[in-house]
């Protein structure tokens, strides 16, 4: 059991008088109303039962923790166990940090940082070499050894201008299923998927089971789901009436979840959805490099509306964690990663042959400089190790070894997050 301590002072004076102890334990089941409570102030929302109910399922209590300043419950942090994909199709056992929200009444008072290190204790004790999270802020996590490692596009598609290029194929297989048919074919297809999809996580029975009841609470105001299931992929989605400036009434459908194991089954599904006769747009979120523009007569027709980040990893064991993907090209280098929060960093000897990589501490001079959150942002290919360099945030001692390592860290497929968590 955790039980960590620090003084916090609300004032500015360097009176010690005003300090006050802030104390983080690890929690138990009669703690989740204190938690959800904490949650809802943090994200404006109270969790609807089958929410809780849901996370209740997925983390163990002893996982959780609870700030307090004295009696009263001040932050709250959790962590569970994943299982994703990284290149090369290795699965990694790792875990995943969520819930994380500090009460608005004790801001600026090191209560996260109290609690991340006591939640990083934990990760440490489960042998993980890679945490994960997702999340709500951009400027938080990167200070903690988190950089964002996968990239979500949201992309808006007027369906009725839509025009496939003579070049696309057009494979059929797509059929439509009702909810019942869907809940025994989607797992399967979804687990083809992730197996080889960097990012993509396993998803855990309970998640199948509350996406299948569809209840109102996850409608956000549109329809029950609707399926097209195609061997090798589907897409889920929901219809919606909406009213931009300008516009009129527009039948939108926003597509939930869309996988596919094949190109054949990608432009297959997106074919079907652009022949829902009767719908103005479609809306969707995907890798930023998703073909589908490609498909079309008009490159511009698929409007980019959002881009942002989805899967956060920071590195918590750097020779394990570098010997467990694949690479796209050899190489032989030092690496010094600093690590600024917890005791990761060092300076590594990197040896890549054949796709794999041996890697051991080593006391040789470095060719390559970084922090923890940027290697953690090149684990799965999404950001590449040139746009840091000239970020100024990795140094390389030659230029062409930067194209090297930039070469190595190349992945085959995009990352993609599996699941929000």
């Amino acid at each position: 059991m955790w039980n960590h301590r620090h003084m916090t002072d609300p004032s500015s004076s360097s009176d010690t008088a005003g300090k006050t102890e802030i104390t983080v334990h690890t929690s138990t089941e009669a703690d989740w109303p204190t938690v959800e409570q904490l949650d809802a102030v943090a994200f404006g929302h109270y969790p609807a039962a089958e929410h809780s109910a849901f996370w209740r399922s997925l983390v163990d209590p002893a996982d959780l923790l609870l700030a307090r300043e004295g009696d009263t419950p001040v932050g709250v942090a959790m962590h569970l166990p994943l299982e994703f994909t990284v290149p090369g199709g290795e699965q990694v056992a790792a875990r995943g940090i969520t819930w994380v929200s500090v009460a608005p009444t004790h801001r600026r008072r090191g209560i996260l940082r109290t609690m991340f290190t006591a939640l990083h204790e934990g990760i440490s004790a489960t042998g993980a070499p890679i945490s994960a999270l997702t999340a709500s802020e951009g400027g938080i996590y990167s200070r903690f050894g988190y950089g964002p490692a996968t990239v979500s596009a949201g992309v808006s598609l007027d369906r009725r201008f839509a025009r496939f290029l003579d070049t696309t194929p057009d494979p059929g297989g797509v059929r439509i299923v009702d909810a019942e048919t869907a809940r025994t074919l989607l797992p399967e297809i979804y687990e083809r998927w992730r197996l080889v999809t960097p990012g993509a996580q396993a998803r855990p029975e309970q998640y199948w089971e509350r996406m299948f009841a569809d209840s109102q609470e996850t409608r956000g105001g549109a329809t029950a789901l609707f399926f097209f299931v195609h061997p090798d992929g589907y897409a889920a989605y929901r219809y919606k009436n909406t009213r931009r400036p300008g516009e009129d009434d527009a039948l939108v459908a926003l597509v939930t979840d869309f996988v596919t194991v094949t190109n054949d089954a990608h432009a297959a599904l997106w074919r079907t959805l652009c022949g829902l006769d009767l719908t103005d747009r479609i809306e969707a979120h995907g890798h930023p490099d998703d073909p589908l523009r490609l498909l079309l007569t008009d490159y511009r027709l698929p409007r980019t509306v959002s881009r942002t980040d989805d899967l956060w990893l920071r590195i918590m064991n750097v020779p394990a964690a570098l010997r467990l993907r694949r690479y796209a090209v050899d190489l032989s280098t030092v690496v010094e990663v600093e690590d600024p929060f917890l005791d990761a960093g060092g300076r590594f000897a990197l040896e890549i042959s054949g796709g794999r990589a041996s890697c051991e501490r080593t006391d040789a001079p470095a060719r390559f400089r970084m922090r923890i959150d940027v290697l953690a942002g090149m684990y799965l290919g999404a950001h590449r190790a040139r746009g840091y360099a000239a970020a100024n945030r990795l140094w390389a001692a030659d230029p062409a070894e930067l194209t090297a390592l930039d070469n190595a860290f190349c992945s085959d497929r995009p990352a993609v997050l599996g699941w929000g968590f």
